[in-house]
């Protein structure tokens, strides 16, 4: 007992550690930003660049979710913050109101994942594999971008196969107008991407961009830090930090108990038994015990205990490379947030649009299928992740597989170039799994796929199409 309380291997482990350094300075440097009216800025921004085309609405909520999840870390507190506005504005183009808060929900969870920030267990995730978080945050860049793409291209579906245009380009705020006026507001996370790259400390690369929000603020009377809004501001970073806190705390607890018992290698060695030696078995019976975890704790405890308990088991098992390991846990973590029964940020979400929250759940599941398949692939081909890649390969293989989302995600919604029948939504699926693993010959195939689909669905007359096929999965 005393070991979890008078010593570094209970509550003042790694986890507190790290959180009293690096994550507090973080958190605080996202409510800095978020003061100084960088939100509002990534909301107008989104609008600008995606407004004016199908589904502009829920494609704009897409992207400004993605934008604010790089400085807020927080998948619920995303929803609610950009999703006060971003839901109402769907609902009114015509998405029911499930779709409009699933779509809020998947993307403000893919904020976790989307460097600089990504979410508050990143940092420890640094620290536990010994990686450099500059090489974390470069790693998880593809995989964010492959989610998000996935998300992206199922509202594009959805909203072609409803019908919904996007908005007049007169009721768009204007892109030149509004770099030119307020574009000096990203500055920040330029300064922290290169300061990070540059291969200084997080610390420092966080006090840095702090000063630069600060500098940044004072360019015009609304946007100004006054000693009252700073005090404000440094109350809402501790207020901010204090759940993850409390959190590190719990779970440095729980991962001393687990480590002086011995319990953590008896359950690595469950799941290598389980799995009967083989990668794929031993990557499900990982998922789901890094889901179950998910859904009861916050995602940085959630990470802390599977890193103790279910990352030894590919590690060890398997000898997958510890960063794919860790970033695979991680992953899982963070969409235990939109996966049913317990989606907290799904529920949070539709909380806001009114909607059932666990239709709401299976629709974010839906949305988000991406991110349910990708850790599977840089764990199997940890090139993805940019371990031991090659320019022309990875090229490659970023290319197929965002190909892979296309078909993926337009079978999830029902909707190619026309509503897909049952059967074309399984070859869809087929060929877009085929195209995310990377391989030439695998991928080629399912690209033949896909095209051959195009061409059979283009040339289906509208009005002989029929819904067969189209579940309630739609």
């Amino acid at each position: 007992m005393q070991n979890t309380h008078l010593t570094t291997k209970g509550i003042y482990s790694t986890p507190i550690q790290v959180s009293s350094t690096f994550i507090f300075l973080f958190l605080l440097f996202g409510v800095i930003l978020i003061k100084t009216g960088v939100g509002q800025f990534f909301n107008d921004l989104a609008y600008a660049l995606t407004g004016r085309f199908t589904g502009g609405q829920a494609k704009a909520a897409v992207v400004a979710s993605l934008m604010q999840g790089m400085v807020s870390g927080s998948s619920v507190a995303n929803t609610v913050g950009s999703g006060s506005f971003t839901i109402p504005m769907m609902k009114k183009a015509g998405y029911k109101p499930e779709f409009a808060a699933a779509t809020e929900a998947s993307a403000s969870t893919g904020g976790q994942i989307m460097p600089p920030i990504m979410g508050a267990a990143a940092f420890i995730m640094a620290m536990y594999t010994e990686t450099p978080y500059s090489f974390v945050m470069l790693a998880a860049i593809i995989p964010a971008l492959l989610y998000f793409s996935g998300v992206f291209l199922g509202v594009h579906f959805e909203s072609k196969k409803l019908g919904i245009v996007g908005v007049p380009k007169s009721e768009l705020p204007s892109l030149k107008r509004l770099l030119i006026k307020r574009g000096y507001l990203i500055l920040p996370l330029v300064v922290i991407f290169y300061t990070l790259l540059s291969g200084r400390t997080p610390m420092r690369a966080a006090l840095i961009a702090i000063l630069v929000s600060f500098i940044v603020g004072l360019f015009q009377r609304e946007t100004r830090l006054t000693p009252k809004k700073l005090i404000k501001a440094f109350e809402e970073g501790a207020r901010t930090a204090l759940p993850v806190i409390a959190a590190c705390g719990s779970a440095g607890i729980i991962v001393g108990v687990v480590v002086q018992t011995g319990l953590g290698s008896r359950i690595a060695n469950g799941v290598i038994a389980l799995g009967s030696g083989m990668i794929i078995p031993t990557l499900f019976f990982t998922m789901v015990a890094s889901l179950i975890l998910g859904m009861g704790l916050p995602t940085t405890a959630n990470y802390i205990v599977t890193a103790s308990m279910a990352a030894p088991a590919l590690v060890l098992g398997l000898d997958v490379p510890v960063l794919a390991a860790h970033m695979f846990v991680f992953y899982f973590g963070i969409v235990a947030d939109i996966t049913p029964p317990v989606s907290l940020a799904a529920y949070a979400g539709a909380g806001l649009a009114r909607a059932n929250p666990f239709k709401t759940g299976l629709t974010a599941f839906k949305l988000a299928t991406a991110a349910y398949i990708i850790p599977y692939i840089f764990v199997i081909h940890p090139e993805l992740i940019l371990i031991g890649a090659e320019s022309s390969s990875l090229t490659l293989s970023v290319i197929t597989a965002l190909l892979g989302m296309v078909g993926i995600s337009s079978s999830m919604i029902g909707y190619f170039a026309r509503k897909a029948l049952w059967w074309e939504r399984w070859l869809l699926f087929a060929g877009g799994m085929s195209l995310i693993i990377p391989n030439l010959y695998v991928s080629l195939a399912g690209f033949i796929v896909l095209v051959s689909i195009y061409i059979v669905q283009i040339r289906r007359p509208k009005d002989e199409q029929k819904d067969t096929g189209l579940t309630a999965a739609q």
